[in-house]
């Protein structure tokens, strides 16, 4: 009788375990569960991505891609919508080493486009706020819509157009990322 109790202890707690890496993925102790709803549309986390700075790849922060439909095309997950990129920041980072990041995202990936969207830019720039350790920046697409910006989950605006949509999750999609391990754990590969 006690073993059979013990066996099926074993195998709740087994199951328990199961379930739950089921429903989440983890990146530097940063979780993030497989699906989310967004504005009412039921979005699949395609990937977890890394995102280190300078030549001694000093850890930023974690970002999760959710897309409608998984796919390892950049090209194909640029033309959908709705859309979302969450970034969990593990260190503080400033507004302006934000806005310059955001600047040589577009400089990078989008230049040719760049004077068509710069009032759009500046107004992104104007929505980025100082991130804390811990901090959440978020950024939905939505069709016809734009880009809703959320600070700590709370919505600080939207940048108008799908054009600008596009371009600006080309930043990590693109054929310049800010590393490549982002990009590749953006579309599916390890987060490292």
């Amino acid at each position: 009788m006690m073993a059979r109790t013990l066996l099926l202890l074993t195998i709740s707690v087994i199951s328990l375990c199961g379930v739950g890496a089921a429903h989440a993925k983890e990146c530097l102790n940063v979780s993030f569960p497989d699906q989310m709803s967004v504005d009412g549309s039921t979005l699949a986390l395609n990937g977890l991505g890394l995102r280190q700075a300078t030549m001694l790849k000093v850890n930023v922060y974690v970002a999760a891609l959710y897309v409608t439909k998984v796919s390892t095309d950049p090209n194909a997950i640029l033309a959908s919508a709705p859309m979302q990129l969450i970034l969990h920041f593990v260190r503080s980072v400033g507004r302006s080493d934000l806005n310059k990041a955001w600047d040589e995202g577009f400089e990078a990936n989008a230049a040719g486009q760049i004077p068509a969207l710069k009032a759009r830019i500046e107004k992104l720039k104007s929505l980025t706020a100082d991130m804390k350790s811990g901090e959440r920046l978020t950024f939905t697409h939505k069709p016809g819509a734009g880009v809703r910006v959320d600070v700590g989950g709370a919505a600080k605006g939207t940048v108008e157009g799908d054009d600008f949509a596009k371009t600006f999750f080309s930043i990590w999609l693109g054929s310049h990322p800010p590393n490549a391990n982002l990009k590749a754990g953006l579309l599916g590969a390890p987060c490292e």
